[in-house]
């Protein structure tokens, strides 16, 4: 694989593998050290993909089971985690759904991270996560009922 082959792939996935990455771990060091091991792990890979598309599947399904690897990990729960600068945003409401949406279990902030930040359908999700499409829409619906009531019925879409 060239210089650019690997810059074009590090600038078309790097976003979305370090969003999910920070979905799952809500660390900013953390999320940039699972991007940095995604896109080792993308290089040193030296199958052929059928397209674009299978490419994005495999990277974001490494990045899941990298960051549930670092979840189950003993550094990671017995640490401290280390405070993150705050993000600015644009409204208010903005940072409160996204604060909502981090302070969801790891298993359905994923999902909501995947379906609206993403645009992932529920069957993609499924086979990034290795879960039914079933579990995911059930993972969604109870997602969707604890932002409610974390949030209120005016940030519903």
């Amino acid at each position: 694989m060239t210089q650019q082959e690997m810059e074009e792939i590090y600038l078309r996935h790097h976003a979305s593998v370090y969003r999910l990455a920070y979905a799952y771990c809500k660390n900013r060091e953390e999320a940039e050290d699972l991007t940095s091991e995604v896109f080792l792990k993308r290089f040193a890979y030296e199958k052929p993909f059928a397209d674009s598309q299978h490419e994005t599947a495999w990277i974001m399904r490494v990045t899941v089971n990298l960051a549930k690897d670092l979840l189950k990990s003993f550094r990671y729960r017995f640490s401290v985690p280390l405070d993150d600068a705050d993000q600015t945003f644009e409204l208010e409401e903005e940072s409160e759904v996204w604060h909502a949406v981090m302070n969801l279990p790891a298993k359905y902030r994923s999902v909501i991270h995947l379906y609206y930040y993403e645009g992932y359908s529920a069957a993609e999700i499924a086979n990034l996560t290795d879960c039914s499409e079933t579990a995911v829409q059930t993972q969604l619906y109870r997602a969707r009922g604890l932002l409610k009531k974390t949030l209120g019925e005016e940030f519903l879409i």
